[in-house]
């Protein structure tokens, strides 16, 4: 069975917003294309889905746009090539290199999982909240941004039981971002 990755960037105090951090560099964007790399396919729900969507998503006409720095591309192509999979009961139809997951999210992820491969990433909030109450995430990985936000959405917040976790390995970045990668005690 492979197994599901969990990765996210977060601040001290737990805030999971995508602009809260400190922005992004060379080291944090290489960190994030071998995350990508890593991975057979990732599983987003329709809101992280259409963000990177927008954001990394190759033009039709091959050509990166020009706001795109050298280093960006390496993580830019890494998530443009993956197989993806997007849960969403609104979304009628997806591209991109997409396949919609519909019905039972439990049954859908576990047949996932059972497929030959290396792996799967799951980024966002929502979607990952509800994958780790049914105890589907394998790994969980936090980059831990040095900074306090103060407000916005919380790390698997609302999770209905507590989950253990044991650490596997640590790496920090000369920003001074910390990589957590964390497997569940079973």
């Amino acid at each position: 069975m492979k197994p599901l990755r969990y990765s996210i960037n977060l601040t001290l105090d737990g805030c999971c917003h995508h602009e809260a951090g400190i922005a992004p560099d060379d080291d944090s964007m290489q960190f994030w294309a071998a995350e990508m790399r890593s991975a057979d396919a990732l599983l987003f729900g329709r809101v992280t889905y259409e963000m990177m969507q927008s954001a990394w998503r190759k033009p039709a006409d091959g050509v990166w746009p020009e706001w795109m720095e050298p280093w960006q591309m390496p993580f830019a192509e890494a998530i443009d090539e993956r197989r993806k999979y997007v849960v969403s009961s609104t979304l009628g139809a997806v591209d991109w290199n997409t396949e919609l997951l519909q019905g039972d999210l439990e049954e859908s992820v576990r047949a996932l999982k059972q497929q030959s491969g290396s792996g799967l990433w799951v980024g966002g909030v929502t979607l990952p909240l509800a994958l780790a109450d049914l105890g589907l995430i394998d790994e969980y990985v936090f980059v831990v941004q040095p900074v306090i936000a103060g407000h916005g959405p919380r790390l698997l917040d609302g999770l209905r039981q507590r989950i253990e976790l044991e650490l596997v390995t640590r790496e920090e970045f000369t920003s001074g971002v910390i990589v957590l990668h964390y497997r569940p005690k079973r």
